[in-house]
């Protein structure tokens, strides 16, 4: 389900806050919708166990447990790692329509989520990119 339009971040930074603190590629990931490039992320290759972190707010938003290997260029996902912790949304911005992955907390993009992965329990898989999100292992 997705989330009302009119809900608000808990984490809310003017740009200029969210520019000092973030490097140049996080804030366009984060704040401006950007993607990566496929097979650039620093976490496309990551095999071991941990949770994955909002880079922007540091809210846990996926583990590891739920990773699986989509060969679809981002670190991909089967489901977050509480369904609260993101929000999906609408995102007309690309060729196609498609559904954004937000942090619940900030609002950061952190991908978009696809319902093509049968071979995992969701059918769902969200692929996210590697500048949006911090890995702490453990």
């Amino acid at each position: 389900m997705l989330p009302e339009p009119d809900d608000e971040p808990i984490i809310v930074k003017s740009d200029d806050e969210w520019r000092a603190q973030l490097s140049t590629r996080e804030f366009a990931v984060l704040r401006r919708g950007g993607t990566e490039r496929p097979w650039s992320g620093e976490y496309v290759d990551t095999k071991i166990g941990g949770a994955y972190h909002c880079r922007g707010c540091g809210q846990e938003v996926f583990r590891s447990r739920t990773r699986f290997e989509s060969t679809s260029g981002w670190a991909s996902f089967y489901a977050p790692s509480s369904a609260g912790n993101v929000h999906l949304r609408p995102d007309l911005t690309g060729k196609f329509p498609r559904i954004a992955v937000r942090c619940s907390a900030c609002h950061g993009h952190l991908g978009h989520v696809y319902d093509d992965a049968p071979q995992t329990p969701t059918g769902d898989r969200y692929s996210i990119n590697s500048a949006a999100v911090r890995f702490l292992p453990g």
